[in-house]
């Protein structure tokens, strides 16, 4: 795509997948103001990921707006069913770890009833896809984990499909997937503690999806694209690299690791998103740390349906690499818009080279995207609207504005601790920057607020200042 004005000119035609996904091109702001990167880190894949323990106010992560999602225990299962690779036999009962079954295939022809527990044993892998259609209930959710020693259970080439409801998957790695990772189309599933790698998408949420929550886990190197075609064929039809993708409404992505979602494009030179909503309402992006996507989030909708009301809050988004982009939005004037109500608040984005900050543009409206307590900085434009610009405010931006601040916005140095800690210094313009959020605040009807410290102040960004 031709460079115009310093911003890549981006195309607005839909791109297919072979799922019910179509994206949007990512509109990339780029620049030349210098901007100090940040070393990315990777857990092992058989290890518990780096979020064993939940990121503490100030010390460990971002701060918590509000209470987490419980974590339950492992239960005691009313029936126990396990699988080995090496040792199982699919003619077995499954009951005992002596009388394993060995196949996925074998789990899958089973019918699972509320409260059982589907097991498989560390260390072992399986080729193929694992689909997960029996139904849980609210009291008795029905779990697939981990049991032995060793490394996570892995599932490779396929991935694993949850077609039922009230379902837990844990303490599994899914790599190698031609689509997703884990693919949820069922409601108020879990997805905890997993590892996913090397696919089109890690955690996948159908338009028949609801209410599930994705957390705790380490969404890695999903760099494959499901449509990568030569510009010859079709100059914007490229999609894929996606660390979680939401097509559904009111789902929960919260204290996950998500990095490297990035990958080769034709039409646009790399592609991929840490989380991409599309056609999904009032989903919530909280608590997260990301790093080396191409993207951190885009939004876009299409036909009648719409993409209405998601929050982003408390999030930490970096990259070692030249160039990125922190959110993309657009107002009615597209076919991929208007995607309404998007509410942004408390995150630390630092973006190195010719990153870029946040897009809103075909419309942008007040209602359209509503900014607050933001630390944003970057080696490009900062942000970028169009129309009657976006609402801004108590943000702290560094890099090239395009936008109307608001009237307690400042541009400046954030005054981050380091090249890898971006916790605040004394002297830092976020410190006591930022507003309480409340219900009125939120497009999702969920309470966001600030938490402040002793004598009141507030400060903008997702770390508190420790002093």
């Amino acid at each position: 795509m031709p460079v115009i004005q310093g911003c890549i000119a981006a195309s607005m035609s839909i791109m297919s997948s072979p799922v019910v996904h179509r994206s949007a091109a990512v509109l990339l702001i780029v620049g030349t103001a210098a901007c100090t990167p940040v070393t990315a880190q990777h857990s092992q894949p058989g290890a518990r990921p780096w979020s064993a323990a939940t990121p503490r106010h100030t010390s460990e992560g971002p701060r918590s707006a509000a209470p987490r999602p419980t974590a339950p225990r492992i239960p005691h299962f009313i029936r126990t069913f396990h699988v080995d690779a090496v040792h199982g036999d699919d003619g077995n009962s499954g009951r005992t770890p002596a009388a394993a079954w060995k196949t996925l295939g074998r789990v899958n022809r089973a019918a699972f009833e509320p409260g059982d527990g589907v097991l498989l044993r560390r260390g072992g892998t399986w080729h193929g896809s694992l689909a997960l259609r029996s139904q849980g209930t609210r009291k008795a959710k029905i779990t697939l984990a981990a049991y032995g020693s060793g490394s996570r259970p892995v599932i490779a080439g396929g991935g694993v499909a949850v077609g039922g409801s009230y379902w837990v998957v844990r303490a599994v790695r899914t790599t190698g997937g031609r689509w997703a990772g884990v693919e949820l189309s069922g409601t108020h599933d879990e997805v905890r503690d997993i590892y996913t790698d090397h696919n089109v998408v890690g955690v996948s949420v159908t338009d028949r999806a609801s209410d599930n929550v994705i957390a705790d886990s380490e969404i890695v190197d999903n760099d494959r694209m499901s449509v990568n075609t030569p510009k010859s064929q079709n100059p914007n039809d490229d999609s894929g690299a996606f660390g979680v993708l939401l097509n559904g409404d009111r789902n929960t992505v919260t204290h996950n690791k998500i990095s490297g979602s990035f990958a080769k494009s034709y039409d646009y030179g790399t592609d991929g998103a840490a989380v991409e909503i599309y056609n999904g309402d009032r989903n919530v992006i909280s608590h997260n740390v990301t790093s080396d996507n191409d993207t951190f989030t885009e939004l876009g909708r299409e036909g009648r349906r719409t993409a209405d009301g998601n929050v982003f809050i408390y999030n930490v988004v970096t990259t070692t690499k030249n160039r990125g982009a922190f959110l993309v939005t657009r107002g009615a004037g597209t076919s991929l818009g208007p995607v309404r109500g998007t509410f942004v608040a408390n995150n630390t984005v630092s973006l190195p080279g010719k990153g870029g900050g946040w897009v809103c543009y075909a419309g942008c409206a007040p209602g359209i995207l509503k900014l607050r307590n933001n630390v944003i900085s970057v080696g490009g434009v900062v942000g970028q609207e169009d129309g009657a610009g976006a609402d801004d405010d108590t943000g702290v931006y560094q890099g090239r504005v395009r936008f109307k601040l608001g009237s307690r916005s400042v541009v400046g140095d954030p005054r981050f601790v380091s090249r890898t800690n971006l916790r605040l210094r004394t002297g830092s313009p976020a410190i006591g920057r930022a507003v309480p959020l409340g219900p009125t605040d939120d497009p999702a009807g969920r309470r966001a607020s600030a938490t402040a410290r002793a004598g009141g102040q507030l400060d903008a960004g997702a770390y508190d200042w420790i002093g």
